[in-house]
């Protein structure tokens, strides 16, 4: 195909198709001629580029890129939007070059365009990887100009629609992903329209019989209650009408998705899911809003606690409106929204709501938190190890549920559910979460794994010494405070692995009469090249991680230092703190405590493994010699030390109690308890404690066998 298509030949009315004229029906409603006669060129060089290409179900290709700007069409989007959209897939799926989109509408409609494009799956190991990769080159286009992800969704919307044209396991794998990222993409962005046809669409297809029997039991509803509905419209009308209150009045049925999920989330069957049907009140300021749930109240009662104010404390997305639960008059519980007119159209559009004035003014408050949210995605995919891993954060991140919390000067902030102070630090700044130690949540000391409630005031405690631990990735949930946990171990990893490795690298040069100072740098320089390492500071952390041996490398260096003569093994063995992260653990087999006499085994990815000179494990290792490493502990170790014990007791009432009243008092911690014999006069329980050292160890079992109860208390 030519790849110098023309963009400028106008079609002629007889040769536009009936889906085009109807798209252009809908755009003669906000766009001008000009704007209109763009889009049209738009089609008439998108339908000459997908010439003779076809869909799964047999149509012409160019019916998909229309039908996707026609649904942008719907949420009334500029002209601009709607070129990239009819040219969304056309430099992936012909010979179209860039420069072409250049030359016919400029910089803009190309970056859109390519920001849709999805990359080449050749240079990826499969399929999952390609996708991930795509989606995060996606989110970085999207920062740059958020049509690119409204491009994307109706993209997705026009291609879940069509579905059933696909192979049934394409279908599936399309569904899944539309339930987990798009759905909840367009949720996070506020377009509700979008997100509630994405859920019914893809629950269809991955579950057609639970999607048709609640659809059926919807269709079916017993007339009693649709004349309820009528009845209750006619009374809210008639009351909003003596007040003189200008208003609309919209009744809602459930979707079968949302009917679905709220039967699975609350455990009740469809029968006891009442609140099928409802209301929506739309009036045309904030001060109508509180004034129509006045009379809604004064209709019928309120349900406790079933009252939200989504008005006064909006939701991430910038959804606003007046949530209020009623004891209907048959029995069944009533929801009723309130909103204003704009309020509406955002919660229906979210950041779409009002782009053709968005130029030259300002940005509305769905397009505003869109931004903030993407700002935080960039943050954590700078610290992704892979797309796939950024691709896991982003799911984290996208919660359909969420905290509203108060800052001590009153700004709001929003977390997923489950949000603890900890994650409220990381959103308030990286390095607050880095260095908080506490949080006082409505003035109360809590500590910073403490879950938070929407409507509390939260204020962090830092200290400059203060730093992450491992532990802190046990009860965070935001993909922000995750990454920032992630990253500062990874540093602080990195850094104790090269402080490692090189201990190791001099300890095998001094075998052989040598140091790294004094190797020449051109054959240190050689090494790293054909090893492929940049620097050697990557060299000395595989040495410690137990990727390279040690010998060997002092054997190469050496060959190249001139006063390398060789000798007998170092005597000074390298000496551990217990503070090393993440490159030397304690193995489970024996474990060892600070006083043990001790050696470690270097094992590939794990680094420096530890055991006692007793362990059973040991001839083992001998016969690796190369991956022997001579270690003792240091003079100041830090930690407490896992140690297993077994103890005879007397079987009787209340004898576990005074054991663990003993460990106890010997300031140990019980790490687990198990029952290993037991008869009628005697038992033999395992414990395993942390101590601090084999002195430490010595006090904990001392206090053990100074118990009655205790005939014998040993370590394993």
């Amino acid at each position: 195909m030519n790849t110098q298509l023309s963009a400028s030949i106008p079609a002629g009315p007889e040769s536009v198709p009936d889906d085009v004229l109807a798209l252009e029906t809908k755009l003669r409603d906000y766009l001008l001629p000009e704007q209109i006669a763009s889009v049209r060129r738009a089609y008439a060089l998108g339908a000459s580029a997908h010439a003779g290409q076809t869909r799964a179900s047999g149509e012409p290709y160019i019916t998909h890129p229309v039908a996707v700007a026609s649904i942008l069409a719907d949420l009334r989007m500029d002209a601009e939007t709607l070129c990239a959209a009819i040219l969304h897939d056309a430099l992936e799926d012909t010979p179209l070059e860039r420069r072409v989109l250049e030359d016919a509408f400029g910089d803009t409609v190309a970056d859109l365009v390519e920001g849709v494009t999805k990359l080449d799956r050749l240079k990826f190991r499969d399929r999952q990887e390609a996708a991930a990769e795509s989606f995060r080159k996606m989110l970085l286009a999207m920062s740059r100009d958020l049509r690119v992800i409204l491009i994307k969704l109706a993209d997705r919307l026009h291609n879940m629609r069509t579905l059933d044209a696909m192979a049934p396991a394409s279908q599936k794998r399309t569904a899944r992903e539309t339930l987990d990222i798009y759905a909840p993409i367009a949720q996070r962005l506020g377009m509700n329209r979008i997100k509630s046809e994405l859920q019914d669409l893809g629950f269809r297809i991955l579950y057609p019989n639970r999607h048709t029997a609640i659809q059926r039991r919807i269709r079916s509803q017993p007339v009693v209650r649709r004349e309820a509905m009528t009845v209750i419209e006619k009374r809210l009308a008639e009351r909003l009408a003596e007040e003189g209150l200008p208003y609309r009045l919209v009744g809602r049925v459930k979707t079968p998705y949302s009917i679905y999920n709220k039967m699975r989330s609350e455990h009740k069957s469809f029968a006891q899911v009442m609140d099928v049907f409802g209301f929506r009140v739309v009036v045309q300021t904030v001060g109508q809003c509180y004034q129509a749930l006045g009379i809604v109240h004064g209709l019928y009662k309120p349900l406790d606690a079933r009252f939200r104010d989504f008005i006064a404390i909006p939701k991430a997305n910038g959804y606003q409106s007046l949530h209020t639960v009623l004891f209907g008059p048959y029995g069944s519980p009533l929801e009723v929204q309130i909103r204003t007119e704009d309020m509406d159209v955002i919660a229906e559009r979210g950041i779409a709501a009002h782009w053709v004035y968005k130029h030259g003014g300002s940005v509305n408050s769905a397009q505003s938190r869109a931004h903030d949210w993407l700002r935080s995605l960039l943050e954590s995919q700078q610290y992704a190890a892979s797309s796939l891993e950024f691709l896991e954060h982003v799911k984290v991140d996208l919660f359909p549920d969420e905290v509203y919390l108060f800052t001590p000067k009153g700004a709001i902030l929003a977390l997923p559910r489950n949000a603890t102070a900890l994650d409220f630090a990381y959103a308030v700044h990286t390095d607050v979460g880095n260095h908080a130690v506490a949080a006082r949540v409505d003035k109360k000391l809590v500590p910073l794994r403490t879950k938070l409630s929407s409507g509390q005031r939260v204020e962090i405690i830092t200290a400059k010494s203060a730093a992450p631990s491992t532990q802190w990735l046990d009860y965070v949930v935001s993909s922000k405070a995750r990454t920032a946990i992630r990253h500062h171990l990874k540093h602080l990893e990195h850094e104790d692995a090269v402080d490692l490795g090189h201990r190791i690298l001099e300890r095998a040069l001094e075998a052989r009469d040598s140091s790294l100072d004094s190797v020449p740098p051109a054959v240190l320089e050689k090494y790293l090249a054909e090893h492929r390492y940049k620097r050697l500071e990557e060299l000395l952390s595989d040495i410690a991680l137990g990727n390279r041996m040690p010998a060997q490398v002092a054997q190469a260096l050496a060959r190249g230092d001139a006063h390398s003569l060789g000798r007998a093994a170092s005597e000074d063995n390298i000496h551990i703190t217990g503070a090393e992260r993440g490159i030397i653990t304690y193995a489970a087999c024996c474990k060892p405590i600070p006083g043990d006499p001790i050696m470690g085994h270097l094992s590939a990815g794990k680094g420096v493994v530890v055991h006692r000179l007793e362990c059973k494990n040991v001839p083992e290792f001998r016969k690796s010699p190369e991956r022997w490493v001579g270690i003792d502990w240091d003079r100041n170790v830090e930690g407490d030390y896992r140690v297993e014990l077994r103890i005879e007791v007397v079987n009787k009432p209340g004898v576990l109690a005074q054991v663990a009243a003993a460990v106890a008092e010997a300031k140990s911690n019980i790490d687990s308890v198990e029952y290993q014999e037991r008869d009628i006069s005697a038992s033999v329980m395992h414990f395993v404690v942390e101590v601090k050292s084999v002195q430490h160890l010595a006090d904990v079992i001392s206090r053990i066998r100074r118990l009655a109860v205790v005939q014998d208390a040993q370590r394993v």
